[in-house]
């Protein structure tokens, strides 16, 4: 599953969390804010003031557990900017943040996910609820709106959404979508000579075009998601990065998904790409220190 990359000094896990959150909005992607680009309520700066903030829940995560980790990274991110800018990354990020040191992600992170337990469940919706994330909704069981089933553990709750949210998959097919996805796209492009930017806005498309993403299905309704699947898909048909056909085609899915206010926000396949670049720099398959940009 891991690319063969050279094995690089593995970075602390609130460092590699707080580099991965403003990699991933470094990065031009189509449809997101980024340092050319902001939202009526949300700028470039929000999002690093928010990487900035995360990275000592995170670093505390292998002690304090996944629950509290998110709470936490979701109490300093409205301290730092009032708004919500990385729950779903936050949901991604705490169970990895969690796995010991020593073990292989992938290997470690179903024994993170089998110890969750009901008080995580109760931390990651008070969680939830704070960072008041948009297009949530209600549904019957176990809305985060109401109070915690006593007998549903974290991953029972997922297990609830999975087919409707894909960070909810992920705890119950252990983030298999995120080594086989992001992490493996951008590690795979920068190890073929692409500069990191490209890589991560490659990887952001391919991510699109693998699934509807959750954010735009919540927000604008399924059928949109899936249109937006379709488009990120002939983008990708259109060239590689740097080939002038896929450049256009970026500016013009870019225009189409900022198009309505900004509701087309992919902000789903965002938080899987930031998910992607966090297990490159947590397992030290992705050196900072040298890798070009753009």
């Amino acid at each position: 599953m891991r690319p063969d990359l050279a094995n690089f000094s593995a970075l602390p896990v609130g460092v590699a969390a707080t580099l991965a959150s403003i990699y991933e909005a470094t990065a031009r992607k189509p449809g997101n804010v980024h340092p050319g680009a902001s939202f009526a309520d949300l700028t470039y700066a929000d999002f690093v003031a928010s990487a900035v903030a995360i990275g000592p829940a995170l670093q505390r995560a292998c002690a304090a557990g996944v629950g509290t980790a998110v709470l936490e990274a979701v109490r300093a991110t409205r301290a730092a900017v009032g708004t919500n800018t990385n729950l779903g990354t936050l949901l991604l990020f705490a169970p990895l943040a969690v796995v010991p040191s020593d073990i292989n992600l992938a290997d470690g992170i179903d024994g993170v996910l089998e110890k969750l337990t009901n008080e995580d469940t109760r931390l990651v919706y008070e969680a939830i609820r704070l960072s008041s994330a948009g297009g949530l909704g209600e549904v019957k069981d176990a809305d985060v709106h109401a109070d915690v089933p006593a007998d549903l553990t974290l991953v029972d709750v997922m297990r609830l959404a999975a087919d409707r949210d894909l960070v909810a998959r992920q705890y119950v097919i252990e983030f298999a979508d995120v080594f086989s996805g992001p992490a493996m796209w951008i590690a795979a492009g920068v190890s073929s000579g692409w500069p990191l930017s490209p890589a991560i806005m490659h990887a952001h498309l391919r991510q699109m075009a693998r699934h509807p993403d959750s954010l735009i299905a919540r927000k604008c309704g399924v059928p949109l998601a899936v249109e937006s699947r379709e488009r990120a898909a002939v983008v990708l048909a259109a060239g590689l990065p740097g080939e002038a056909a896929y450049e256009a085609a970026v500016v013009e899915l870019d225009g189409w998904l900022r198009a309505d206010g900004n509701r087309r926000n992919p902000g789903t396949s965002a938080d899987f790409v930031a998910a992607g670049l966090f297990v490159l720099l947590r397992e030290g398959r992705l050196d900072w220190t040298k890798v070009a940009w753009s």
